[in-house]
């Protein structure tokens, strides 16, 4: 692998940190298996790319914009959950496919390049070191201000009711939580990362697509399991630094799958590969401690 493909892979397994924390706050925190996140990842690229090309806003305040746009996806999810008692994983497969035709609308087309366009690794260029260098080193720090902020909240009196809510409803209710408050809140956050991870992915690789958001729940999942399963999640602070690692961890995996020659692997073959490494990150976990205890697990 070389220096380029290793940052390139960092770069990648950085952005998916944050969908990571996304599925984190989901499935962990709030008990709430979201699919939404496969519409509102290409809703935030589309976003972000259209608010760039054809807006001419700053590409940081389209990065904003993307992830505005993602926690109106999530929203809309938990409110079919909370107000019409709609399955939630039904309600993230209907908000996931109307996206689609949404993606197409908002870049007026399957896809909405952003070549010559500025974006917020423009300004790291002519510092006499390549962008590809130091655009990880960016997003570095991008995500580890996410992560503390995410830290934070959780430990905040909104976010212990969040997490209530998600352990225990019907105690958290009797205590004063608006459960139904909490899970808008929450999904609408989850999906306000995967929004800004997606308006950052078509930043890196220079377009946003409609077809950019198929499989990033099984990603944003291997990274969580792989993460928890491998770290100490004895805290909060400790669970979310693992999904970080995990998703880090899980990108590695396939870059160096797809480099193995003797495997005789291709890039369309990413998907197969993904759906392999979480089967055997789950089958060797379930083997040693159960599953099962691991979802249960919940960190101080």
């Amino acid at each position: 692998m070389s220096l380029y493909e290793l940052l390139g892979t960092v770069e990648v397994g950085l952005v998916f940190g944050l969908v990571a924390f996304g599925a984190y706050l989901s499935f962990k925190v709030l008990d709430f298996p979201d699919l939404t996140v496969e519409g509102s990842f290409p809703l935030g690229g589309a976003v972000c790319a259209t608010l760039i090309v054809a807006l001419g806003w700053n590409p940081w305040l389209a990065t904003l914009g993307a992830a505005a746009a993602g926690f109106a996806a999530g929203w809309i999810t938990a409110y079919l959950n909370v107000r019409f008692n709609i399955l939630h994983i039904l309600a993230g497969i209907l908000v996931a496919i109307a996206l689609y035709s949404v993606n197409l609308r908002i870049m007026d087309g399957p896809n909405k390049p952003l070549l010559n366009a500025s974006t917020v690794f423009s300004g790291l260029e002519g510092w006499g070191v390549p962008t590809y260098m130091l655009s990880p080193a960016l997003l570095l720090i991008m995500v580890i201000v996410i992560k503390i902020a995410l830290d934070l909240f959780l430990h905040t009196g909104v976010g212990l009711g969040m997490r209530a809510a998600g352990a225990n409803p019907a105690m958290a209710e009797a205590n004063g939580v608006n459960v139904g408050r909490m899970k808008l809140m929450g999904i609408g956050l989850a999906n306000a990362l995967t929004g800004m991870a997606g308006g950052l992915f078509a930043q890196i690789f220079g377009a946003a697509d409609a077809y950019m958001g198929i499989g990033v729940i099984i990603i944003g999942l291997a990274s969580v399991i792989v993460g928890m399963s491998l770290m100490p999640t004895r805290t909060v602070a400790q669970a979310i630094f693992a999904c970080l690692i995990g998703a880090l961890l899980y990108r590695f995996a396939v870059a160096l799958s797809l480099n193995a020659d003797f495997l005789g692997l291709k890039a369309s073959d990413v998907q197969l590969v993904t759906a392999i490494l979480v089967v055997v990150t789950l089958v060797s976990q379930s083997s040693r401690s159960g599953f099962g205890k691991l979802l249960k697990r919940k960190p101080r």
